[in-house]
């Protein structure tokens, strides 16, 4: 499906496709039972312009748009979700504090996310606040010239690694419009982080609770306006699920491409399983759902770019079937390799597990059905 992109983005996807096979690809199975963070791997990526792609020229990122980043987390995410995955929410950090920081925030900020020297980690979701994210709990209290921070945020990737937080915390009323973003750093006093999470995958990247026990952040940490906070979640949430979407397409085009080869190579009753017209049929399937729930993203990611007043409701539903789509397709693929796909050298069985979260993150894709459904039925309300 490339009749629709330009000479650059063809180029952009072969770049990073190759970094992908090269940087990410051979290393990957052996990350996920290490449970090896690969930090010195990012900042390669990062060396590319990978670690800050939405953050603006000026600011010092590479200024890609949606449309291109969609591109950039599917190569990715051939060589390794996990890893994809993470980047995709380092660069919805970078991005959030390009768009809603003042002057001297990014400033502070902005270089070193773009660099990977400083990596970046979300907090929205709280133990007891997931789907609901409007009934978090975390406080942030003014104190004078400071805010003083308090709560648990929970599944958070990347932390206790990552250098920088953008933290939803509650300023005032209940609901979403009490809701305030804060930036906190892994120094400040009253940080500290839960035991790494033992998890079906995503292991190449930590996943753990981040305390906020009375942590005390000047004034300036606040990013845009009190009240802000919700919005500047959701407007963050739109991309990121273009990108957990794409990463789900690359991790099942993988699959797909790894399926390929091994029916190619793999003989029974006299022939190649290659040539058997069932499995033909199942290979046609998933290479038709992965073209359809591609064509989906990339929509829904030129509506992010053109400002589409349908945007939101665009990337939940690509977020949706995206996912559920890659899901799909890498399970078939580890039912095509048989016995093989379940060792763990074959790294099919890997997809598989780094799959299935993302059905879950970014929103769950209840929730996405959800926020669709609403957009149905508004008008009628």
């Amino acid at each position: 499906m490339t009749t629709t992109l330009t000479e650059d983005q063809l180029a952009l996807a072969e770049v990073t496709l190759d970094f992908a096979q090269e940087q990410l690809a051979p290393h990957a199975v052996a990350w996920d039972q290490d449970k090896h963070f690969p930090v010195d791997v990012i900042r390669r990526a990062a060396a590319l312009g990978l670690a800050g792609a939405y953050v603006r020229e000026e600011h010092g990122g590479s200024g890609l748009s949606r449309s291109d980043g969609v591109l950039v987390f599917e190569a990715l995410a051939t060589g390794c979700p996990s890893i994809a995955g993470y980047l995709s929410i380092h660069n919805m950090v970078a991005w959030m504090i390009d768009r809603y920081a003042d002057a001297a925030q990014r400033d502070r900020w902005l270089p070193g996310l773009c660099s990977a020297a400083v990596l970046g980690s979300y907090c929205l979701t709280e133990p007891g606040a997931g789907s609901d994210a409007a009934a978090l709990r975390t406080c942030a209290e003014r104190r004078g010239d400071h805010y003083v921070l308090t709560g648990v945020k929970q599944f958070i990737s990347g932390a206790g690694a990552a250098d920088l937080y953008v933290v939803m915390a509650r300023t005032g009323e209940p609901g979403p419009g009490g809701i305030s973003a804060f930036v906190v750093e892994r120094a400040d006093p009253g940080v500290s982080f839960g035991p790494n999470e033992r998890k079906m995958g995503w292991n190449a990247q930590p996943t753990r609770q981040v305390v906020l026990d009375g942590v005390r952040v000047p004034a300036d940490r606040l990013l845009g306006a009190e009240g802000d906070g919700f919005r500047i979640a959701m407007n963050g949430l739109n991309g990121g699920r273009l990108g957990i979407a794409a990463c789900s397409l690359g991790g099942a085009q993988s699959a797909l491409d790894r399926s390929l080869s091994h029916l190619a190579d793999r003989e029974a009753f006299g022939s190649r399983l290659l040539d058997a017209q069932a499995l033909q049929f199942r290979l046609a399937d998933m290479a038709t759902e992965l073209a359809a729930a591609r064509a989906l993203v990339r929509q829904a990611a030129h509506a992010l770019d053109t400002g589409d007043p349908l945007a939101p409701r665009l990337c939940a539903m690509a977020k949706r079937f995206a996912t559920d789509t890659g899901y799909a397709v890498a399970d078939a693929a580890l039912q095509l390799h048989g016995g093989y796909g379940y060792l763990s050298e074959y790294g099919i069985e890997k997809i598989v597990r780094d799959l299935r979260v993302h059905q879950i993150l970014e929103g769950t894709n209840e929730v996405m059905r959800v926020i669709v459904a609403r957009g149905l039925t508004e008008t009628l309300r």
